[in-house]
């Protein structure tokens, strides 16, 4: 038996034996360094993923398996996109007669149209409700009368509608 062993294990097997070894090993190594690393980036516990790592194969396979789905700045990055977004949603208003969203700087709802605002009758700029007097041109609000109100549904009626229209050249 060892005769033959002898035969088999020459210095070239020997050699690139070593050097299997030698890679494995440092593929070993390397992967402990990716999972710290990895675990690092993702904002976990990296120290006891390392030391999970170091068991051989099953430690990185567990690693894989468990690991948070998102690295740190990738969730950083999410939760600014989504203040953002609600910062955007801010500058949107609602209006008071209908909860449609009309913008900060609408007069006019383009659903329901109710007026939102006053209009200054001497420079047409929109002024807020509470305001008595116009900031852009020093005209008294009070002077203006009472609120305008948006067209009533019998005056808006009388427009013309293309979809009425094409029914009515149909029948």
């Amino acid at each position: 038996m060892s005769e033959l062993l002898s035969q088999l294990w020459t210095p070239e097997v020997q050699t690139a034996f070593t050097v299997v070894v030698v890679l494995l090993v440092i593929l070993y190594i390397i992967s402990i360094v990716w999972v710290v690393r990895d675990a690092y980036l993702r904002g976990t516990h990296w120290y006891l993923w390392g030391v999970v790592a170091l068991i051989p194969v099953i430690g990185i396979i567990a690693y894989c398996m468990l690991r948070p789905p998102m690295l740190q700045i990738d969730r950083d990055e999410q939760e600014l996109e989504v203040a953002l977004k609600q910062r955007q949603l801010m500058q949107y208003g609602e209006c008071a007669t209908c909860g449609y969203p009309v913008e900060a700087d609408y007069v006019l709802c383009p659903n329901c149209h109710t007026q939102l605002k006053n209009l200054c009758t001497t420079c047409n700029h929109a002024l807020e409700p509470a305001w008595t007097v116009c900031p852009y041109c020093a005209t008294p609000v009070a002077a203006q009368g009472a609120r305008r109100r948006a067209p009533r549904a019998s005056q808006r009626s009388q427009t013309p509608r293309t979809h009425n229209s094409r029914t009515e050249a149909a029948e």
